[in-house]
Order: C-alpha cells, then sequence, then structure tokens
C-alpha cells in the first residue's frame, strides 16, 4: 500500500517477470527489512509459476536525485531475493540531476555492475528497446492495464482464501483423528447418540466446505480470462493481469474439491465401520443375555442331578424338568434367531467376521450342551423314578408274603387237601415275587445307569433283607407243607427265623443250593471267596514264574558273557572320552583367561586396545572365570574319581547340578559379549593375543565353548545310559541326564525372558517359566472402551507365549535385522494374565490345532492356535497341571479355615463342592 514496488503481470523479450519501483519521494526513508518483505513476497508470486523464474526490475527516479537513486540501488542490492537479471533505471530528467547522475555513475559504474546489472536509461522510449510495450503499464508508456488498488483487493481476497482453505483442512483432520482416537461408550444409547452427533457435525463441515467452494468459485469468476471473442491483444494484456492469480485460486479450489473428496470417503467408511460396530454390539449384547440364560437353565438342571428323596421328591424333580424344559425351547428358539443375525453380519462383509461367526458356534454348542444336558437328566430322574417304584412294590410284595404266611399256620392244615392248596398259593406267591427276589444293586445299577446314593443302598439292602427272610419262610413253610402232603403226619410247627439267625445260616449255603430265593449277598460272598482264592493261585504262579526266570538267567549267564565284556568296552570308551574332553575344556579355558583376559590388564598392550574395550572385560568374558574355577577345581577331580567306578557319574552330576546354574548367566550375557565381539574384532590387540597363543581360530570360537560343553554333556550321558542297563547306579545316570536336559531348557527360556522388554515388574515374581512357544492368537471381543483402531482386528496377531506359574504373558517378537537377530530374538510385552483368573476351553470347533484361554470369567477370550496338535496338547496338559495344583492349594486353605473335620467323606464331597471347573472340553 506504500506502493513501494508492484508486479504488474508484465514479461521481458526473454520471459522474465518485470517488478516496477515508480517513483516514491520517501523511498530512502523506508527500511531495508521492509523491502525485503515487499520483494521476497513480489517474487514468491512469481515463482508459484515456476521455479526458474528471473527477473528485470524498472526503477523510474525520473524525478529523483541522483543520490537518492544510488540510495535506492544499494537497498535493491541488498533486499532482492531473486534471480535479477536487468536493472532498468530510468535516471533523473532535470539538467542538474542527469548531469551527477551520469558522473557519479561513470565512477561508480563498476561497483554497481558487479552487485546488479544496471543500465541507466535517458527516456521512457528506451524501455523499447529492452521490453514490448504490451508489457509496460502506461505511465512507462506501454498499453498493459494495472490498477494497484484492484491487485491489492484481489491479493487480499486471494490470502484469505487461502488462509480459509488451510483452516478448513485442519478442521478435517482434527475431526477425522478425533474420530479414530475417540475410546467408544459401552452402552447402546449413549453409542447412538455419539454417532447422531457426529453425523451432525459431518453435515456442519459438509455446509463449511460448500462455502468455501461457492467463495473460491466468485473470486475464480473475477480472475477468468476474456473468452475467445475479445481482441487477441486484449486476451494478451489481461492474461499476463490475471493468469498468476487464476491458477492459484484453481487450485486452492483444487484442493478443497480433493479434500471433500476425501472426507466424504473418509465419513462412508467411517459411518459404515459404526454401523457394523452398533450391530456387533446389538449381537454381543444379545449373546451375552443368551449365554447368561443358558448358563442360568444349566444350573437349574444340575440341581435336579441329587438322587436322593423319596419317590414324591423324584416326580417334583421330573416336573421342575419339563418346565425348564419348556423355556429352554424359548431360549432355543432365541438362539436361533441369533445365529441367523450374525450370518446375516457375516454374508454382509461384516469386519468382526471372524468374531461373529465363533460367537455362532458358541451358541450352536452352548444350545445343544442344554438340550443334551436336559435329555440326559430326563432320563436320569426317570430310571431313578423307576427304581422308586421297583422298591416301592418290592415292599408291597414283602408286605403281602408276611400277610400270607400269618394266614398259613400249618396246625390249622389237618388234611392233604389244605395242604396241597396251601402250598400253591406259595408257589404262586414266589413265583410272583421271583422279579424282586432275584434283583441286587449291581444289576440295578447297570440296568439304569445310575449311581447309587447312599440313601437308596441302604433301601434296597433293607428291602433285599425282608426279601430273604420272607423267601426263607416260605422255603421253610413250603417244605414242611410237602412233607405234611406225602407222608400224611402231623408236622413240626416252624417258626420264622430271624433276621440274625438267618445270616448265621448263609455261611454254610454253597452254589448247589442255590434255588429259587438265591440272593444278591451270597453270591457277593461266594464271589467274594472264589477272587481271594483266585488271587492267591495267581500269586503263587507268579512267584514260581520270577524263581524259574532266575533259574534260568543263570544258566544262561555263560552264554551272555561276551556281550556283557563288549558293553563294558564301550561304557569305558564314553567314559574316558567324557573325561579326556573335560580335560581339554578345561585347559582351553584357562588358556582363554589367561591369554586374553589377564592380558587386558597388561600395560604393555594399552596400546593396542582401544579406550573404550578396557572397561568391557567383565562383559566380553561373562562368567568364564566362575566356570573355570568350577570345573578345574571340583568337577574334573570328580569326573577323574569314576574312572574305575562309572556307577559314580550319575551322582556327579546330581550333586553338582546346582553349580551348573552358572552356565544359564554365562548365556544371558552372550549376546552383549557378541556385540562387543563384533564392534572390536578387528583390532590389533585380539590379533596379537592370537598371535602369541597360536590360535588358528580367533576369541570368539573359543568364547563360544562353554555354550558347546553344557550341551555336549547331555549327548555323553545318552551314550553312556545306552550301555549301562541293567548295571549299578543306572537310575541315578537317568536321572542326572534329565537333570542336564532340564538344565538346557532352563538356559534357553532364560535366554527368551531376557529378551522381554516393557514388562513392569519383575518376570522372576510369576515364578518358574514352564513353556514357551509362539502362537496365532486372535483377542475376542471385550466388554469396555473400544477403540476405533482395534475394529479391523480380525487377522491373528502372531504372539509368543511365556507360561509360568503363577501367570501367562503375551509378547511379540520383535523383526530385527542384522547377525545374530534370528539366534537372539527380541521380544516385546505385549499382555498378562494371572493363572489364578485363566480358564482354558480344550476344544474349539473347525481347528483341532485351536484352543481357548479366557480371564476374568470369559469377559477376556484369546483363541490360540498352536503349530500343531502335539504343542497344543503339551500346553494344555500344563496349565491344567498348574489349575490343579492352584484348586487343591484353595481348597486345603479354606478347609483350614471353615472346616477342621477329618472325616474322609466328608473332605471328599467338600474338595468337590470347592473345585469349580476351569477348563472345558466340548
Amino acid at each position: 500500500m506504500q506502493d513501494i514496488a508492484f508486479l504488474s503481470g508484465g514479461r521481458g523479450k526473454e520471459n522474465d517477470w518485470i517488478i516496477t519501483f515508480p517513483e516514491n519521494c520517501n523511498f530512502r526513508c523506508i527500511p531495508e527489512e521492509v523491502i525485503a518483505k515487499v520483494l521476497t513476497y513480489l517474487t514468491s508470486l512469481a515463482r508459484q509459476n515456476g521455479s526458474d523464474s528471473r527477473f528485470t526490475i524498472i526503477l523510474d527516479r525520473r524525478l529523483d536525485t541522483w543520490s537518492s537513486l544510488k540510495i535506492s540501488l544499494q537497498k535493491i542490492s541488498v533486499s532482492f531475493p531473486g534471480n535479477l537479471h536487468l536493472v532498468l533505471v530510468l535516471r533523473p530528467t532535470s539538467f542538474l540531476q542527469r548531469t551527477f547522475t551520469d558522473i557519479g555513475f561513470r565512477f561508480s559504474q563498476e561497483d554497481f555492475m558487479l552487485k546488479l546489472p544496471v543500465v541507466m536509461l535517458s527516456s521512457v522510449s528506451d524501455l523499447l528497446t529492452y521490453i514490448d510495450d504490451k508489457q509496460l503499464t502506461p505511465e512507462l508508456g506501454g498499453t498493459l492495464q494495472y490498477c494497484h488498488s484492484e491487485w491489492i483487493i484481489f491479493r487480499n481476497a486471494i490470502e484469505n482464501f487461502a488462509l480459509t482453505v488451510k483452516e478448513m483442512a485442519q478442521m478435517l483432520q482434527s475431526f477425522g483423528t478425533e474420530l479414530a482416537e475417540t475410546e467408544l461408550p459401552d452402552d447402546i444409547p449413549s453409542i447412538e447418540e455419539i454417532l447422531a452427533v457426529r453425523a451432525e457435525r459431518y453435515h456442519m463441515l459438509k455446509n463449511d466446505i460448500t462455502a468455501v467452494t461457492k467463495e473460491g468459485k466468485i473470486l475464480l469468476t473475477s480472475l477468468e480470462v476474456p473468452s475467445a471473442e475479445d481482441p487477441v491483444g486484449s486476451r494478451l494484456e489481461h492474461r499476463h493481469h490475471v493468469n498468476g492469480d487464476w491458477q492459484t485460486v484453481n487450485k486452492l479450489l483444487t484442493q478443497v474439491h480433493d479434500m471433500e473428496i476425501a472426507f466424504d470417503g473418509f465419513w462412508e467408511k467411517h459411518q459404515l465401520k459404526m454401523q457394523q460396530y452398533l450391530q456387533l454390539w446389538k449381537f454381543e449384547q444379545d449373546f451375552q443375555e443368551l449365554v447368561s440364560e443358558v448358563e442360568l437353565l444349566l444350573n437349574q438342571q444340575a440341581e435336579l442331578a441329587d438322587v436322593t428323596g423319596n419317590i414324591g421328591q423324584v416326580k417334583q424333580k421330573i416336573k421342575k424338568l419339563e418346565n425348564l424344559d419348556e423355556n429352554s425351547q424359548d431360549l432355543l428358539a432365541k438362539a436361533r434367531f441369533v445365529i441367523l443375525h450374525g450370518h446375516r453380519l457375516a454374508a454382509n462383509h461384516h469386519y468382526a467376521l471372524d468374531l461373529i461367526c465363533q460367537r455362532c458356534n458358541e451358541l450352536r454348542y452352548l444350545s445343544d450342551i442344554l438340550v443334551n444336558e436336559i435329555k440326559a437328566r430326563r432320563i436320569q430322574l426317570s430310571r431313578i423314578f423307576k427304581m422308586h417304584k421297583l422298591l416301592q412294590q418290592a415292599r408291597q410284595c414283602c408286605d403281602e408274603g408276611e400277610c400270607l404266611l400269618a394266614n398259613q399256620e400249618i396246625d390249622k392244615f389237618q388234611s392233604k387237601e389244605d395242604a396241597q392248596k396251601a402250598l400253591r398259593d406259595i408257589e404262586n406267591f414266589l413265583e410272583m415275587a421271583l422279579p424282586f427276589i432275584n434283583y441286587d444293586p449291581d444289576t440295578l445299577q447297570y440296568e439304569f445307569d445310575v449311581i447309587l446314593s447312599p440313601e437308596l443302598k441302604v433301601q434296597m439292602q433293607t428291602v433285599q433283607l425282608k426279601l430273604e427272610h420272607i423267601r426263607s419262610a416260605f422255603e421253610n413253610q413250603q417244605a414242611g407243607f410237602r412233607n405234611l402232603t406225602d407222608k400224611n403226619m402231623k408236622p413240626v410247627e416252624f417258626v420264622v427265623p430271624a433276621s440274625d439267625n438267618l445270616m448265621r445260616s448263609r455261611a454254610s449255603f454253597s452254589p448247589k443250593h442255590v434255588g429259587v430265593g438265591y440272593s444278591f449277598f451270597q453270591a457277593c460272598k461266594l464271589f467274594s471267596k472264589g477272587k481271594k482264592t483266585w488271587r492267591q493261585n495267581q500269586s503263587n504262579l507268579k512267584i514260581e514264574v520270577v524263581h524259574d526266570g532266575r533259574e534260568k538267567r543263570s544258566s544262561g549267564q555263560s552264554s551272555s558273557l561276551d556281550n556283557d565284556n563288549t558293553l563294558d568296552v564301550l561304557q569305558n570308551h564314553v567314559l574316558n572320552e567324557l573325561i579326556q574332553t573335560e580335560r581339554v575344556y578345561v585347559r582351553e579355558l584357562f588358556t582363554v583367561l589367561l591369554g586374553y583376559r589377564a592380558e587386558m590388564d597388561n600395560p604393555e598392550m594399552f596400546d593396542l586396545m582401544p579406550p573404550l574395550l578396557r572397561n568391557k572385560k567383565d562383559v566380553l568374558f561373562g562368567n568364564m572365570a566362575e566356570i573355570y574355577e568350577f570345573h578345574n577345581n571340583i568337577f574334573l577331580n570328580s569326573l577323574e574319581n569314576c574312572v574305575d567306578a562309572p556307577e559314580r557319574v550319575g551322582p556327579c552330576f546330581l550333586e553338582r547340578k546346582d553349580d551348573f546354574q552358572m552356565y544359564a548367566k554365562y548365556c544371558q550375557n552372550k549376546p552383549r559379549s557378541e556385540a562387543i565381539w563384533k564392534k572390536y574384532s578387528e583390532c590389533a590387540f585380539f590379533q596379537e593375543c592370537q598371535r602369541k597363543l597360536k590360535h588358528r581360530l580367533g576369541l570368539d570360537s573359543y568364547l563360544l565353548k562353554p555354550v558347546q560343553r553344557i550341551t555336549k554333556y547331555q549327548l555323553l550321558l545318552k551314550e553312556l545310559l545306552k550301555y549301562s542297563k541293567g548295571c549299578r547306579g543306572f537310575e541315578q545316570l537317568k536321572e542326572a541326564l534329565d537333570t542336564m536336559l532340564d538344565l538346557l531348557k532352563s538356559v534357553n527360556d532364560s535366554m527368551h525372558q531376557i529378551a522381554i522388554n516393557g514388562y513392569i515388574g519383575n518376570l522372576n515374581e510369576l515364578g518358574k517359566m514352564i513353556m514357551q512357544g509362539a502362537f496365532s492368537v486372535w483377542t475376542g471381543h471385550k466388554k469396555g472402551a473400544t477403540k476405533m483402531k482395534d475394529f479391523a482386528r480380525f487377522k491373528p496377531m502372531q504372539r509368543h507365549l511365556f507360561l509360568y506359574e503363577k501367570a501367562i504373558v503375551f509378547c511379540k517378537r520383535r523383526v530385527e535385522s542384522g547377525e545374530g537377530s534370528d539366534r537372539y530374538p527380541s521380544y516385546s510385552f505385549k499382555h498378562c494374565l494371572k493363572m489364578d483368573e485363566v480358564g482354558i476351553t480344550e476344544y474349539v470347533k473347525g481347528d483341532n490345532r485351536k484352543f481357548e484361554i479366557w480371564y476374568a470369567g470369559k469377559e477376556e477370550v484369546y483363541i490360540v492356535q498352536a503349530p500343531n496338535v502335539d504343542v497344543k496338547m503339551t500346553w494344555l496338559k500344563e496349565i491344567r497341571s498348574i489349575l490343579l495344583k492352584q484348586q487343591e492349594l484353595l481348597t486345603v486353605k479354606k478347609r483350614k479355615q471353615h472346616n477342621p473335620l477329618t472325616d474322609p467323606d466328608h473332605l471328599s464331597s467338600q474338595r468337590n463342592d470347592e473345585n469349580p471347573k476351569r477348563w472345558s472340553c466340548p
């Protein structure tokens, strides 16, 4: 606005931009930084249409003085930021100032020409030599129309429009970030409210974009180039004037259009995911409600599992079960509807396809369990009811028998016909009572397929005794009547035997006397007695066979003597190899410690050693000195004492198994050691030490010796065990081998454990590491807040799982490049599940390699896929073992606190009640 300079849009003959400095009497008073800002702004506008823009300056000083002109040239030379092609100066026109200018410029020409390519012009007509008149404004004798005030108005409008576009872009970006990172609530009404608010904001932003677009189009219309119908000269003059601004506004409008398209695309995807999320939440809510209702029905039918009670109570349970069955039909219909809804979501390519399919499979599985459990409970109660009916009928049979006996006193029947009639009555009763007399508990249990309760067993035994009593009485009565009918004599009166006499009389009862009323108790006694005799005979037979085998072995010892000698030779060979390699190993450790480690403290070798390496001795060699002291002073001597006594090898390892834990420390330090060696392996110090020791291999090969040695022990022990079968110390040798294998596993696990990064706390507090391995893991839908970035997590995550005694740790293996990255992995901690809140489902439909780990009552569910079935079964076995131990400890703790009783039956039932099942097997 001070009219310091302007960019009219005109171009020189070499297509360079023209910047005009008009007459300005105050130019010498304007600070250089203001001139620099003006020139920077004008040149930046020109550069928007080309990065290699050049400039020509027209400096109009016809009414000025030489001193002012000189100051102007100096300020321009200092402040101009672009590629200056030419400076055309219209010198002062007054005679005196023109003379001063000619003289001053002649003496200062060399200085100006070094800084600026200055050309002094006497008049406006001289400009035409350098610039066409169509590129000059009227005050300079040209025809290019330019209005400085209009240009300022347009530039303000363009700058404001550009700022509006920038602010709009920031608003859209902020809105998108908010959508992506805002946590969603955990109830459906709140989610729907948030969706409505976001939709309203979207429409507001769309209105803002429309308004900005309209503003830009109006501005663009004001800057449009004249139509083709206008004269050519007019179009060219106007084109140079507005072309740059038009391109700027058009570019901003294109940017707004692109932002709108991108924003609409983002909103469409976001809205689709939000709708799918809402659908998933409703589906999950329906699923959880169904699961709760199914579990409630399962618990209610489980309460009917008690087989105690009388026939009336069993009838009541059957009635309750029928009511449960009616309720289950409605519930199963709801489950089928939810499953159908899940299939529709899956058919519409829902992002959580795997989770929905998993939930549908779980509903099918729970529905099948509910149907099968109710069916099994109905069969069980029906059979128990039938058993009670049989017992009831048996009691009625006993009552009828007692009534018949009471009415058949033998002294009342004096004739043969009366006795024969009474005998027929007895035979008819015995025939009718035969099914009840011959029943025993084992037969009933097999027939009805139920576990008899103690109450039912007592009832059955009572009825059985009563039936036996009646049977015995009837047999005596029957014998009396037969004698009466056969001999026609006055019978001796029989007395119904008491229960204790009846029990004593069974001692002499033999199978050949078994008649119609042969009872369960007699069969049990005979079977038990025969079983005992058979076991004794089998025991005697076994002893005889063993004795015979010993005789055969002793007789065949001479024939196998050569074979034993061969085994002794092989055994001694392996033992000698163990001892000899141990001596070599100790010597190599001593050589490395003396020839390398000790030399790092030798002042004469300091010149060959990098300064940073001097303090790395403990890291480079680890605890090799400790290992050497153990083997040289203790273990080697113990092995040498086993030369003539191979049976001592096992105890030699077992007594010092704790000492071998020092190898774990060495192996854990190995990655750090290798990193130092890799950095300094080429230094002169190591080369000089290797030359003095006359080693063919470098230090890195000897630093690997402890790792190779701890691995070699188990191989030698396996060979020694193979040739020591039947020898003394075999079991201890086998135990020593197991100990070394466990040590190797422990060392390997510890190498993985130290590679875990990001865990807050001490991993050692989680107990002993049981197992570790790589798995594919799916995360089930969880209750609580969910982020948008979690929506697409339906693909499996690759996780490395660590099973401890007290927790399961989930980690992600970090992909690192470089030497040793495959040998020494690195893990990022992701999640930790405490074992006291963990449960497992052993089988997942669709893949026999999968199983579930659920946490906090299935609030979090992890579907884990093992590399193969064997790995899966091994992990399940270990997890089950940990869970069982926890339950046993919990049971013992509760029993000590609340129940000091020591009755075994009471403790057994209490253990069953307090041991909830934390794993399931469909």
